[in-house]
């Protein structure tokens, strides 16, 4: 099997709350890139990265596309089933840049399961986890508002919450306190700052919330000051933005630096590396929440594979982001009930691009 052709495309993902709002950043939709490789034998793959704007994360849509383009001209020829090959061919052309590699490798995971008639999952470590555990995000919005949205969220079955904070400390604060006031007992609540807080702000949080049973999240933006503000709170302490390869997850490892760790997919370079990333935290005893910065069907459906392969005991939460935009993307993306998700049993990723809402490609490279 070789790859004949890839084909990139632009797509907006508006938001079906009106806005997405976190730290000191808000969106009211994310561009995302989906990629599909075509074969030499009528077998086709599909994958999407979507980063969260241009400041979040060191990655932006158009970069994705521009390094996505630059690494086809190089795999044309190639046999996309074979996924080291394929990976350590997007490391020798382009240096960094795993948000590009994530949505080929992606791509090429889906043609692998549709070749071998399997679904990702089963590829990846097997149905061992049958249902997904999600948490709804708590998007940053005046505390009230954001204590009404966790009641109804709750009533849709959602169990785990992530709520938005890391802008002004004062109002995170109160965020805080009147979101855990609505908090039914035996749900988990996160407090999620996105690298917000200078330090000095993340000790003055800690310290005023000391009494709450809430987990804190990557408060600051450097390793360092995490490290910091852990050593100065009994809460449980989840870093996201800054485990963005396995040598700092063994670093945060080392450290005690943290509890659960965000494996998301995009960030370390696509499904390949995050089941490198997903099997030392099991060898290391690490809980995870597995997802991806954003996307449609598309991402939502690896980051479900994924999670399905990783035992239960380790694995913490998960996102569907899907559930959050107005527009599919693609057909067959997995299913949302009573605060879980199961990916499609078909073939691959089992999901089929909607290419009336896709358009024509940006991009084609043959």
């Amino acid at each position: 099997m070789k790859i004949e052709k890839i084909k990139i495309f632009k797509v907006d993902l508006p938001m079906k709350e009106g806005s997405y709002s976190w730290a000191k950043q808000s969106f009211s939709s994310f561009d995302s890139t989906v990629v599909v490789i075509e074969t030499d034998i009528g077998i086709t793959g599909v994958g999407e990265t979507c980063p969260l704007g241009p400041s979040y994360l060191p990655a932006y849509a158009e970069g994705a596309r521009t390094g996505i383009a630059k690494l086809a001209h190089n795999l044309i020829g190639l046999d996309p089933t074979e996924i080291y090959s394929i990976n350590f061919k997007m490391d020798e052309f382009l240096n960094g840049h795993p948000y590009a590699k994530s949505a080929i490798d992606m791509a090429c995971w889906d043609i692998l399961g549709k070749s071998t008639k399997l679904p990702v999952y089963q590829l990846l470590g097997g149905l061992i986890n049958k249902e997904v555990k999600l948490f709804k995000v708590i998007s940053r919005r005046d505390p009230n508002e954001m204590a009404q949205n966790i009641v109804s969220y709750q009533k849709q079955g959602f169990k785990q919450f992530q709520m938005k904070v890391g802008a002004n400390v004062d109002d995170d604060i109160e965020r805080i306190f009147k979101v855990s006031e609505k908090l039914e007992k035996g749900n988990i609540l996160n407090a999620d700052a996105n690298t917000g807080w200078l330090q000095h702000e993340a000790m003055r949080v800690v310290k005023a919330i000391r009494d709450i049973d809430v987990y804190i999240e990557q408060p600051c933006k450097s390793y360092e000051e995490c490290l910091s503000v852990r050593k100065h709170t009994d809460h449980p302490f989840i870093l996201d933005e800054c485990m963005d390869s396995i040598n700092m997850l063994i670093r945060g490892y080392n450290d005690n630096a943290m509890d659960v760790v965000n494996l998301k997919i995009n960030r370390v370079g696509g499904l390949t590396k995050a089941r490198q990333f997903r099997d030392l935290c099991i060898t290391l005893g690490i809980h995870m929440t597995i997802e991806d910065s954003w996307g449609g069907e598309i991402a939502t459906s690896a980051i479900a594979h994924l999670a399905h392969s990783t035992p239960k005991a380790f694995h913490f939460q998960s996102s569907a982001f899907h559930e959050y935009t107005e527009v599919e993307i693609a057909k067959g993306g997995p299913i949302i009930k009573d605060g879980f998700m199961k990916a499609s049993d078909l073939p691959g990723l089992g999901v089929e691009p909607n290419y009336d809402v896709l358009g024509e490609p940006v991009s084609e490279i043959s």
